[in-house]
C-alpha cells in the first residue's frame, strides 16, 4: 500500500514539473515576440531624449516617461495617435506656431509646403577675378623761385595702373547679394602725373586822367591780384559713405550739389567764392569736418568717381 502511494506521489510530482516547464517556455516565447522600439522625444525647450518602449501610442509613451503636456503645448503626432515611421514625438509651443501662421496670413500668402519648396531659390557662390584700374596721383612741383620765364606745364603724363582682384560673390536669382574681396595682385603700377607750377601775381596798370577824354573812357585806378596755391584735392559724392547722416544731396549753403561746380572748402573761403582748379571753375558751396587748411573736396556724381579721383595735389587759384 505504501509502495502504491509513493508511486502515485511521484507521478503527480512529474506532472507538476512538466506544467511549470510549459508555463515558463510560454512566458519566454511571449518575451521574445514583444517588439521594443527606440523613440526620440523632442521637448519644446529644445531638449531631446531617446527612450526604449514596447508601446506605440503617443499618450502611453509620454505617460511611461512622466511627460505631461502644458496647456500651451502641442504634440506631433497627436496625443491619441500611433508613432510615425520616423519614431519621433515632437512637443512644440502653440503660441510660436500661431504667430508664424499669423504672419503668413497677414501677407496674404497661402502656399503649401511643396509649393514653398518649389519657390525657394538656392544661393550660389562664385569666385570671380576682375581687372580693375589703379588711379594715378598728381604731384606738383613748385618752381616759383626759379626763372621768371618758367611756365606751368605737365612734366610727366599720368598713367593708370592695373590690378587683378579676386572676389567671392553670392548670387540669388542671378542677382548679386554679397561680395567679399579674397585677394588682389598688382599687374601694372600707376605712373604719377607731375605738373610744374609757378605761383604768379598779376596787377593792372593805373591810368591817369588825360585832357580831352570823357570820364566814361577813363579807367579808374584799380589793383587786382590772384594767388595760386597748392591744395590737397579730394572728391566726394552724396552717398552715406562720403557724407554720413547728411547724405541728402544738399550743401551747407543750401544749394543742390552739382558735379563740375560744387566744392567743399575751408571757412576762410566764403560761400560763392569761385576757384580755378586745374583749369576748371568751381564754386565754394559746401563745408566738411575734415576740410581744413589747404584741403578742398570736389563734388562728383558717384562714389566710384570719388574713389577714382583719389588724392591729388593741384594748383588752386581764387578768382574772386
Amino acid at each position: 500500500m505504501q509502495k502504491k502511494n509513493k508511486s502515485k506521489f511521484s507521478l503527480i510530482k512529474v506532472i507538476g514539473i512538466c506544467l511549470i516547464l510549459i508555463l515558463l517556455s510560454g512566458v519566454g516565447v511571449m518575451a521574445v515576440t514583444t517588439k521594443v522600439n527606440t523613440v526620440k522625444i523632442e521637448l519644446s525647450n529644445g531638449y531631446e531624449m531617446t527612450v526604449l518602449t514596447s508601446k506605440t501610442n503617443v499618450k502611453e509613451i509620454l505617460d511611461d516617461n512622466n511627460i505631461i503636456l502644458e496647456s500651451n503645448e502641442r504634440v506631433t503626432p497627436n496625443i491619441d495617435e500611433e508613432i510615425s515611421s520616423n519614431k519621433t514625438i515632437k512637443i512644440s509651443d502653440k503660441s510660436k506656431q500661431e504667430i508664424e501662421v499669423a504672419k503668413v496670413s497677414e501677407s496674404g500668402i497661402e502656399m503649401t509646403l511643396d509649393s514653398l519648396l518649389e519657390a525657394y531659390t538656392t544661393i550660389t557662390e562664385k569666385i570671380v577675378e576682375i581687372e580693375e584700374t589703379i588711379p594715378y596721383e598728381t604731384i606738383t612741383k613748385d618752381v616759383s623761385e626759379g626763372s621768371s620765364s618758367t611756365q606751368n606745364k605737365v612734366l610727366q603724363q599720368g598713367v593708370e595702373g592695373k590690378k587683378k582682384v579676386t572676389y567671392k560673390i553670392k548670387y540669388q536669382n542671378d542677382i548679386e547679394i554679397e561680395k567679399n574681396k579674397i585677394s588682389e595682385e598688382i599687374v601694372q603700377e600707376p605712373v604719377n602725373k607731375i605738373i610744374q607750377v609757378k605761383s604768379k601775381t598779376t596787377s593792372s596798370r593805373s591810368s591817369s586822367k588825360t585832357r580831352g577824354t570823357n570820364t566814361e573812357d577813363t579807367a579808374s585806378s584799380t589793383t587786382s591780384s590772384s594767388t595760386v596755391k597748392i591744395y590737397k584735392v579730394t572728391a566726394y559724392c552724396h552717398c552715406s559713405k562720403c557724407c554720413g547722416s547728411y547724405a541728402n544731396g544738399y550743401t551747407s549753403s543750401g544749394t543742390k550739389a552739382s558735379a563740375g561746380r560744387t566744392v567743399a572748402a575751408p571757412s576762410n573761403l566764403p560761400f560763392g567764392t569761385k576757384l580755378n582748379i586745374n583749369g576748371k571753375t568751381y564754386v565754394v558751396e559746401d563745408r566738411g569736418g575734415a576740410i581744413k587748411g589747404n584741403r578742398i573736396d570736389v563734388y562728383v556724381g558717384s562714389h566710384s568717381e570719388a574713389l577714382a579721383w583719389g588724392v591729388r595735389y593741384l594748383p588752386v587759384e581764387v578768382i574772386n
